[in-house]
């Protein structure tokens, strides 16, 4: 998993972050970032094939998404509706009119000649994005718009054809186009972090960029510190992580910084981030949007997005990641970040949500959410999605540590085991046999062990180094197996190192 957000918040407020030795101080980087999301509907954009990942090659495809002669589009209202909803949570101006054209070009996987999208009336406008620190960077526009199909390259070893797959031909995408206001590598990373939370919140995409459902290209440059006029810019790619965005932008601005020092310039250009590599090569060369012949698509309608319309799809806005975070501080009394960490998908924020409901400390609550459980879940490989341990019974377990009858460490051991077996809380804890003893007479018993086999550490304790009451308590817990009360066991140990 990347970096979680806080880690990102952190980063990002670091003076040189982003910037370096070859650009800081001598050029100033500017970058602006286009996202792609595929909207979460179950059919595409113009047609009924379905919008689902990982089927077999050129299976969901049809005489509309395939181009064929005579077949016309019909507009999927409900990736409109998506649309509409994260211009709303980012503060966009939703255009009553917007209109789709086509964007003419060829390339194998465009089986149209042609995409269809939003040129020069998108359906929305303006807004911003939230980096979750006070800072926010604007937005240029929305648009909706229809993916294309996927190009499969030979590889070493691979057959020498190149293939195409176009069941990804028609999925309906929104291209979110951010201003030119980012300076750092690591503000990039923050902006894409935080608009994946937020279209994952909303349920408009479901941020798998592995799977290509969250995609992000990066345009590029630099101009001399202070200057008021942008330098030229290259676009980079389908970058497909945010670490791999990061690392394509430091590598971008210093082979740029190079080639100004060496007294080059800059070509306009489309290029491809190597991940194995760490570098940059050029794709081709940048054409003007006036290479596509735009023109408004004759076969589909302009959409009209009315007030009673954009009321509906406002009303079932949920509570978005900077709002969850605020809540979690101010309600629970969280830590920043805590509360970052706990909000980074919706699944783990209601997760949390509904243990801190009933949890006798919503704050110790959390430190078990993120450090035990999320750190053992990961250990098997899962994530909250997939997490066998239910907020009820974690909640059991919570009260079981409140109220002594549980110790911390047989607290942990029994995260482990329901994580590894899916069993209930009283389940593992009865298998086991896991009861905090406090009875004085059994821990007299465990001490006078712990005492009888470490009589160094006896003598030093009473020539005066008493910080080895810590040691024994430590000693009485390992064979007790967790089960002796801390709180119980201290003055016995220190009434028998006295005798």
């Amino acid at each position: 998993m990347n970096a979680d957000f806080a880690d990102r918040q952190r980063s990002a407020k670091s003076e040189e972050s982003g910037k370096s030795a070859k650009v800081a101080g001598r050029y100033d980087l500017v970058i602006g970032l286009e996202v792609h999301a595929q909207l979460r509907t179950a059919s595409k954009l113009f047609c009924s094939c379905p919008n689902a990942f990982g089927h077999d090659p050129n299976r969901n495809v049809c005489p509309v998404c395939l181009g064929h002669p005579g077949a016309l589009p019909v507009l999927n209202t409900r990736a409109v509706d998506l649309a509409v909803l994260l211009g709303e949570a980012l503060g966009c101006e939703i255009r009553e009119t917007s209109v789709f054209a086509r964007k003419n070009y060829f390339y194998p996987d465009l089986p149209k000649g042609y995409q269809i999208s939003q040129f020069e009336h998108p359906i929305c406008v303006g807004g911003a994005v939230p980096l979750g620190d006070g800072r926010s960077v604007g937005l240029v526009r929305i648009h909706i718009e229809e993916d294309a199909g996927k190009s499969k390259h030979p590889e070493a070893g691979d057959d020498t054809e190149s293939r195409i797959d176009l069941n990804r031909c028609g999925v309906p995408l929104v291209e979110i186009v951010g201003q030119p206001e980012l300076h750092s590598a690591e503000d990039a990373g923050l902006y894409l972090s935080s608009l994946k939370r937020i279209v994952e919140f909303l349920d408009v995409c479901d941020g798998n960029m592995e799977e290509g459902s969250l995609r992000c290209d990066a345009n590029v440059s630099l101009k001399p510190a202070g200057a008021a006029e942008l330098g030229t810019r290259t676009e980079i790619k389908n970058l497909n992580s945010i670490r791999n965005l990061e690392r394509a932008i430091r590598f971008e601005a210093d082979r740029q910084a190079k080639i100004l020092d060496d007294g080059g310039t800059i070509d306009q250009e489309t290029r491809l981030f190597d991940e194995a590599s760490g570098r940059t090569r050029s794709m081709r060369g940048k054409e003007d949007a006036h290479d596509y012949r735009y023109f408004p698509d004759p076969d589909l309608p302009p959409v009209f997005v009315s007030d009673d319309r954009r009321t509906r799809i406002a009303a079932v806005m949920p509570e978005l990641p900077l709002q969850r975070q605020s809540r979690f501080e101010n309600s629970f009394g969280l830590s920043p970040d805590d509360a970052a960490v706990l909000t980074q998908t919706r699944a783990l924020a209601d997760y949390y949500d509904a243990v801190a409901e009933s949890a006798p400390d919503p704050v110790a609550a959390a430190n078990w959410v993120r450090t035990e459980l999320l750190g053992r879940l990961s250990a098997e490989g899962k994530d909250i999605t997939s997490s066998p341990v239910s907020p009820r019974e974690l909640t059991a377990l919570l009260k079981a540590l409140d109220d002594g009858t549980l110790s911390g460490k047989l607290g942990k051991a029994a995260v482990a085991e329901m994580v590894e077996t899916g069993d209930a809380f009283a389940v593992v804890v009865e298998r086991n046999g896991w009861k905090v003893v406090s009875d004085t007479g059994q821990l007299a018993v465990w001490v006078a062990e712990a005492i009888e086999k470490n009589p160094s550490e006896v003598a030093s304790y009473r020539a005066g180094k008493t910080s080895l009451l810590n040691f024994f308590v430590g000693q009485v817990m390992k064979a007790s197996r967790g089960q002796a009360d801390p709180g119980a066991l201290r003055p016995v140990i220190e009434k028998a190192l006295e005798d």
